[in-house]
């Protein structure tokens, strides 16, 4: 059973953040609008945000297997981005890296059942919906 360190857990949530920054717009046209780290960094998003993030990666990485999975295919950071990626359907994430077929599936069904997650703003700080 794989423990995960402190610096391995900062850096996934610290993926996972500028993640959500990178694949997320501001809908400010009909376009869509600017990627939100066009203009936002992880220090704009609230203590409540930031909360939740932390809670849903700890859970994510706490699953049955998820962590040995995790740490048999690479590195903490990419898995963070991957988390994001996945549970919100973007067309890639840990399915796409060719991990052996039993760690694609694990993560991918495991972070499929965190749904999907959105970044709004609201007086210039970002917040998560769901």
């Amino acid at each position: 059973m794989y423990f995960v360190t402190t610096l391995d857990f900062e850096m996934f949530v610290s993926a996972y953040l500028e993640c959500a920054l990178w694949s997320s717009t501001d809908e400010s046209d009909d376009s869509g609008g600017n990627p939100l780290d066009d203009n936002y960094f992880v220090e704009d998003f609230t203590r409540n945000a930031l909360r939740s993030a932390r809670r849903d990666c700890r859970g994510f990485i706490g699953l049955p297997g998820v962590a040995d999975a995790l740490a048999s295919v690479g590195d903490w950071g990419r898995h963070g981005h991957d988390f994001w990626l996945t549970r919100n359907g973007h067309g890639a994430g840990f399915w796409d890296r060719g991990y052996p077929a039993e760690v694609d599936k694990l993560l991918t069904d495991a972070a499929h059942s965190y749904g999907s997650e959105y970044i709004y703003v609201s007086r210039k700080r970002l917040h998560f919906g769901g």
